[in-house]
């Protein structure tokens, strides 16, 4: 129970600390202002440039609205899609079959909604392919998604209009080169470092203390296991999600 206390006192601790240097940082970055990952301006210029998008384009909230209902449709055909086919796909080392049309479109638009309903077991459910490019994709666009609303609505109450509230795909990208994949990165290498998978090959056998031997699903999960929780998406790579060992290897984690 005394442990149970001081963890919860820890995270609270932890979470006022880091609060205010984070959204310091957050408002920097959606104001235009120096960060320290001004280093990926290259990037974020030549995804502007290859769509062709004026990220210094206002938008009213028709417009914004527009483009981020269309993009996520599309992202819900292309998360559809390859989960129905993900047996025809490369990375399924352990043959797991694909899902169904009904099955695909709950699972797709679930993680593109940000609930992240899952009526699958990641293990056997889905592929290391369908795990990396559409799971974790989803966590990231959904989140960003989240954050490039949220954003426009704060412009919207400090211009008193609804006809200046910035450039979604600027938001969008922005919330995730500086915000989202930066820091999935810093807790994907201490996930990995506290014992998550991050492997490529399939099942393993171990024998357990009784004697048995069993079959333990792997996969590149610490990365996933990131933006899951950065995200509070809350769907993880194992079927009972944090409650996995591996998932969650130990009580730092």
């Amino acid at each position: 129970m005394t442990s149970e206390i001081l963890g919860t006192i820890i995270i609270l601790l932890l979470t006022v600390i880091l609060a205010y240097p984070l959204g310091k940082y957050i408002t920097k970055v959606f104001q235009g202002e120096r960060t320290i990952t001004d280093f990926v301006n290259p990037l974020e210029r030549l995804i502007f440039r290859i769509s062709g998008i004026d990220p210094k384009e206002s938008m009213t909230w028709k417009q914004f609205l527009k483009a981020m209902l269309t993009i996520n449709l599309l992202w819900l055909v292309y998360a559809m899609l390859l989960l129905m086919f993900q047996d025809k796909l490369p990375l399924n080392p352990d043959g797991n079959p694909g899902q169904t049309p009904d099955l695909a479109f709950n699972t797709a638009i679930s993680f593109l909604v940000n609930c992240n309903l899952q009526h699958y077991s990641g293990e056997s459910g889905l592929t290391y392919f369908t795990q990396l490019l559409v799971i974790t994709f989803l966590q990231f666009v959904s989140a960003a998604t989240g954050i490039a609303a949220l954003v426009a609505l704060f412009n919207g109450m400090r211009e008193k209009t609804t006809n200046n509230l910035g450039n979604f795909w600027y938001y969008l990208v922005k919330s995730i080169t500086r915000i989202l994949l930066p820091l999935s990165i810093v807790v994907a290498i201490i996930l990995a470092f506290n014992g998550t998978p991050t492997s490529y090959d399939g099942k393993d056998s171990i024998v357990t203390l009784q004697g048995d031997t069993v079959q333990v699903s792997r996969g590149p999960a610490a990365g996933m296991i990131a933006i899951k929780q950065l995200g509070t998406n809350g769907g993880g790579w194992f079927g009972v999600n944090s409650a996995h060992p591996l998932e969650n290897p130990n009580y730092f984690t």
